[in-house]
């Protein structure tokens, strides 16, 4: 089971980059880890060895929504880039195009990837920089994004929508038939295998 989510509501990371591959986002030498949490302390590790990268800019502390430019979470498949985000703190990620395996990565987690139009994303990210206290609502419920002069629906599968508002991962939907399965395993013959 997940946190259910229906609206974030929060202020915005500018992260003003196109293509950013999940190595940037969580580098491999932090993927040693077996638990599925620790990895915010790791996102983008190499770029925040910069001071002047938006991650270390003390303004955009606490910020719930991830802005991001397109392809973001591209390169190789690892989950560890979704939770090193979610780790973080952040609730959602905004941009105009995805990784399709990091999508579906941060949608199994209760991350949610918002894709919206290039122009509408350069606003959010212009208001933002402007002014660090923007806040942005991602209303999942309505499928839409509103901030200051932006006004947005955004496309999400009814199911995938359903399972995030009810906090449903893979394990969740399993345990709703858990009567069923209990059911089948009492009325396993003895003599098959157990494990």
């Amino acid at each position: 089971m997940r946190e259910p989510i229906s609206r974030i509501e929060g202020t915005a990371l500018p992260l003003d980059r196109a293509d950013v591959d999940t190595d940037q986002i969580i580098p491999a030498v932090h993927l040693k880890r077996i638990e599925r949490t620790g990895f915010g302390p790791y996102l983008f590790d190499e770029w925040r060895k910069d001071p002047s990268f938006v991650l270390n800019d003390r303004r955009y502390e606490g910020a719930s929504v991830m802005l991001a430019g397109p392809n973001f979470g591209c390169g190789s498949s690892r989950e560890h880039a979704p939770w090193a985000i979610e780790d973080a703190g952040f609730r959602a990620v905004i941009a105009p195009s995805f990784g399709d395996i990091f999508r579906n990565n941060a949608l199994k987690i209760g991350l949610l990837p918002v894709e919206l139009p290039q122009e509408s994303v350069r606003a959010l990210m212009d208001a933002v920089l402007d002014d660090p206290t923007t806040r942005i609502v991602v209303d999942l419920d309505g499928r839409s994004v509103s901030a200051p002069g932006v006004d947005e629906t955004f496309p999400i599968d009814d199911f995938t929508r359903w399972r995030l508002m009810e906090g449903l991962d893979e394990i969740g939907l399993t345990l709703r038939h858990e009567d069923a399965i209990t059911a089948y395993e009492a009325s396993r013959p003895s003599w098959m295998p157990t494990a």
